[in-house]
């Protein structure tokens, strides 16, 4: 499975959702909405955005990352008025993590430019920087991603797995996760009950 740094020239969604159809019921992707980040004839990486992660907020996050056996121990600040939820990007190397966030931050060749408006850094230097309050203005992190090979997620798309519609800073930032599933469908002007459909798997 490629990896973001492989998938070269984005193209086709790069920086739109995808809504996956009701259909469905892969337990990983089941009413899932997924940000791609990049998308070629590489294949497509992209991250769940509406599927928080149990147990753990990003208070804790920070102390498991910056223990004092690994690195200098940090602490939200009082700047950090809101630190981002943790989500499960995808079932794709689920310890590794993910911040997806507005391009007002841009730490040099670690953040990769999605679009004008959006960035993906995947780096620690972030995570301090969004508790002490430095960081960008909108973010969501995620642990894992999802992926798929060359040609795979175009065969899903044929086989009616999902939907895509673009991206806008207010639905991949929405603290309302539960929510976006079904406003993705009202950005596409669709009621999700009407839609019946055989999917492609994930």
């Amino acid at each position: 499975m490629p990896t973001l740094l492989e998938i070269a020239e984005d193209t086709g969604l790069s920086g739109q959702l995808l809504v996956a159809m009701p259909g469905l019921l892969d337990p990983n992707f089941n009413r899932s909405l997924i940000y791609i980040c990049a998308h070629s004839e590489e294949g497509a990486m992209g991250l769940i955005i509406n599927r928080p992660a149990e147990n753990i907020d990003f208070a804790d996050l920070i102390d498991k990352v910056f223990t004092p056996s690994n690195s200098e121990p940090i602490s939200l600040t009082a700047e950090c008025s809101t630190p981002p939820y943790i989500h499960i990007g995808g079932p794709m190397e689920s310890g590794r993590g993910f911040v997806l966030h507005s391009a007002d931050y841009h730490a040099d060749e670690n953040t990769f430019p999605v679009n004008d408006n959006i960035s993906l850094t995947a780096t620690l230097d972030i995570l301090k920087a969004i508790a002490n309050g430095t960081g960008p203005e909108h973010s969501l992190l995620a642990l894992g991603y999802a992926g798929w090979a060359p040609g795979q997620l175009e065969n899903e798309l044929s086989d009616n797995g999902w939907l895509h519609c673009p991206a806008n800073s207010d639905l991949v930032f929405n603290t309302d996760i539960d929510d976006k599933y079904s406003l993705a469908f009202e950005t596409l002007g669709i009621d999700p009950s009407y839609l019946v459909s055989e999917t492609g798997h994930a």
